[in-house]
């Protein structure tokens, strides 16, 4: 905590810089945060209004739901699992708390997020569809999401340094997980025994919770959001004791 409190300046500059360095040779510069997310969303809305349909109320925003949550979990764990490799030169030249390299991508993500948060919102509006409750209770649901991210994002970090091949097998994980996701289908629609690994994916937990503000209009239950919190806090746990017992020979792998 010390740590933090005493490189919490540095922690913004490196996060304001990483925001800046994804944007820099683009025209309009960080106005594709809400852009490339919107643009995105008009089209997968075309797409899975016109063409692809299930029996769900709204379905394009429920996939464009799903989408917020699992691309922000997507590109920020992907972002963080590089996150001491691409630093190397910094870390062998001065000191800095290591887990802040992997804290920046989580929170640079965050912009990404929020963009992704504000698109949904605009193209709900398009499309004439209310959003269904309180639009604040999603503050909670993105927070249990960053604590999940950010612990997945240790450990794969700690691993990478030592274990290279990490970063080519996270792509075909992460495909998998995508589809172990009710992202553009419904729970109802699988066979009984795929049900329980869906339903105990934290991700799915998470969605749901967001679902239930964004769709449904619902207060998020208690059942799924005390299991997300659950869950991202033991693997917050788990990426934090991973991360603190190999940080000391990062710079032997680098």
């Amino acid at each position: 905590m010390k740590d933090f409190l005493r490189f919490r300046a540095l922690l913004y500059e490196l996060t304001a810089r990483d925001i800046k360095v994804k944007y820099r040779r683009s025209v309009l510069g960080l106005l594709w945060t809400v852009l490339n997310p919107l643009l995105m969303m008009l089209v997968l809305c075309f797409v899975f209004s016109k063409l692809f349909r299930f029996d769900i109320e709204n379905y394009a925003i429920y996939v464009l739901s799903g989408q917020v949550i699992f691309n922000y979990f997507q590109m920020s764990t992907t972002d963080a699992m590089m996150a001491i490799l691409n630093n190397a030169a910094l870390i062998k030249k001065v000191y800095v708390p290591k887990y802040m390299l992997v804290l920046v991508k989580i929170l640079s993500g965050t912009v990404y997020l929020l963009a992704s948060f504000a698109a949904l919102l605009v193209v709900m509006a398009l499309t004439g569809s209310k959003i269904a409750g309180p639009v604040f209770f999603v503050i909670p649901v993105f927070a249990v999401l960053m604590i999940f991210s950010l612990g997945v994002g240790l450990l794969l970090a700690a691993l990478t340094v030592r274990f290279r091949d990490i970063q080519h097998l996270y792509g075909v994980f992460c495909t998998a997980l995508f589809y172990l996701t009710p992202i553009m289908y419904p729970f109802s629609i699988l066979p009984e025994y795929m049900r329980r690994i869906v339903h105990y994916n934290p991700l799915t937990a998470i969605m749901d919770v967001f679902r239930m503000i964004i769709l449904g209009g619902q207060i998020p239950g208690a059942g799924r959001m005390l299991y997300s919190i659950f869950v991202s806090l033991v693997m917050l746990l788990i990426g934090r004791a991973v991360f603190k017992k190999r940080e000391n020979t990062f710079i032997l792998d680098l």
